[in-house]
């Protein structure tokens, strides 16, 4: 679906007007996303898996929902749609922890310029994982990774073990110690 999203600047401050999503990746306009990552009291991730029909990196392991902010939304509104889209997980604002807006900046090989301020929070998996159900267009599995393994699969990123983009290595590690706060580990 191409999506109607909101054009930043080159500093993410949002212009007041909209752009069809395809367009956006097209020209390489600065756009917002948000990123969800969520973690069990037991000191688990969830990993989503993109979808092979995904234009952008098909098949990686990576945060455990993550989207486009439509037009008009705030990144917090974002956020909770995009999770019950994802996953059918409903989430409230106050369930959100922000750590911060990470800048992403690449081209792909297949064209696409996709300028993005990943808006990334963290959050409690409040239901048990029994219950995710991925939406199909967007992710073709989940697992629960402990953190231990979540940071082994960041300190040796590559292309070959298809888990997460190697440019953003610094952005996963602080993903790692924001969790590791929260759970006080």
């Amino acid at each position: 679906m191409d999506e109607l999203i909101d054009i930043a600047d080159k500093n993410g401050n949002l212009l007041g007007v909209s752009e069809l999503k395809s367009v956006i990746h097209q020209k390489g306009l600065y756009h917002h996303t948000a990123h969800i990552w969520f973690y069990t009291e037991n000191g688990e991730v969830l990993l989503s898996q993109r979808s092979a029909k995904k234009a952008i990196c098909p098949l990686m392991w990576d945060v455990s929902v993550a989207g486009h902010i439509d037009a008009g939304e705030t990144v917090k509104q974002g956020a909770i749609r995009e999770t019950f889209e994802e996953i059918k997980v409903s989430i409230s604002e106050n369930e959100l922890i922000e750590i911060g807006v990470f800048e992403c900046f690449q081209t792909y090989e297949n064209g696409i310029t996709d300028n993005e301020f990943h808006n990334t929070f963290i959050s409690k998996l409040n239901v048990p994982f029994s219950n995710l159900i991925p939406q199909e267009e967007e992710v073709d599995a989940l697992k629960l990774v402990p953190l231990k393994e979540f940071d082994a699969l960041i300190e040796n990123i590559n292309d070959a073990n298809n888990h997460f983009v190697a440019s953003n290595k610094a952005y996963y590690e602080l993903v790692s110690k924001a969790i590791r706060n929260q759970l006080s580990v």
